[in-house]
């Protein structure tokens, strides 16, 4: 009953939704590039690594992902669009 711990109940719930549609909205993001390799579209799958990059970083940034998490799915991603490449 303490004022201070009402607030942080509904601080929690709002940045829980937030965090929820950004990670969403970036596995989206990942899902359009992965579809873009698949269907062997190799300038759709670069540009849409550049979004998904830039998505990433911001949510790193945002503290919704750890700065090792957010490295290693660039570099996955990365690594599949130059193996196509190849």
């Amino acid at each position: 009953n303490i004022k201070s711990a009402k607030k942080r109940v509904l601080v929690n719930k709002r940045q829980k939704a937030e965090n929820r549609y950004i990670k969403a909205s970036l596995n989206t993001e990942i899902k359009k590039f992965r579809l873009a390799l698949a269907e062997g579209n190799f300038a759709a799958a670069e540009a849409q690594l550049k979004v998904v990059e830039s998505d990433i970083m911001s949510a790193k940034s945002k503290g919704i992902l750890h700065a090792n998490t957010a490295s290693r799915k660039v570099a996955k991603l990365a690594q599949k669009l130059n193996g196509m490449n190849a």
